[in-house]
């Protein structure tokens, strides 16, 4: 039986949109890099096909790059996801990431975090329908300006946003309306099945 709680919502509905949304948004995190690894190789001609912070690159002078750098275990090439695997190695376990382990971790994080922030918004769709406007497109911005633009910068793990060049912003931007509108497709077709 389907009894509906005190806020109108029927029993397990808010779960089913979470589940959706973790889906929507895990599987976006690898599209998102698929479209970075792409965009990459024919602009730049590089190889950044691990991370969503993979231009953002080089040493932050202030936050956890800054205490990293100090602690000469900081590496400007490595990304947002990268730099917080190492942070959290160094820190809390003494322990020096090789690159292997640094490159796994990050990746671990990324799609952790594209996850968490898919999960979020699988929720947030079954309390405010509307949230579904744009396909998912303002949603990937909202987490663009949030993370990328916001906690990121301020945290330390990457240099501030007027550091970087307005391409980089744009590229970062364009991969954060691909994850919006994958997270809101996949979340889409797998709330039709729950």
């Amino acid at each position: 039986m389907n009894t509906k709680d005190s806020n109108g919502y029927r029993d397990g509905e808010l779960l089913k949109g979470l589940v959706a949304g973790l889906i929507g948004g895990l599987v976006a995190s690898a599209v998102m890099n698929g479209f970075q690894q792409l965009f990459s190789r024919y602009v730049t001609g590089e190889d950044r096909s691990h991370g969503a912070q993979s231009l953002q690159t080089g040493t932050p002078e202030h936050g956890i790059g800054e205490v990293l750098a100090e602690q000469g275990v900081e590496d400007p090439k490595d990304d947002a996801a990268e730099r917080l695997a190492n942070a959290i190695a160094f820190e809390g376990f003494d322990h020096r990431l090789t690159e292997d382990e640094k490159r796994a971790a990050g990746t671990i994080f990324h799609y952790g975090y594209g996850a968490s922030m898919g999960a979020f918004y699988g929720a947030a769709v079954e309390i405010i329908p509307a949230v579904t406007a744009g396909a998912g497109m303002p949603y990937g911005a909202a987490v663009w300006v949030g993370a990328d633009e916001g906690v990121v910068p301020l945290l330390g793990l990457s240099k501030t946003p007027s550091e970087y060049p307005a391409s980089i912003h744009a590229f970062s931007f364009a991969s954060h309306l691909v994850y919006g509108l994958t997270t809101e497709a996949v979340r889409c077709g797998v709330r039709a099945i729950l």
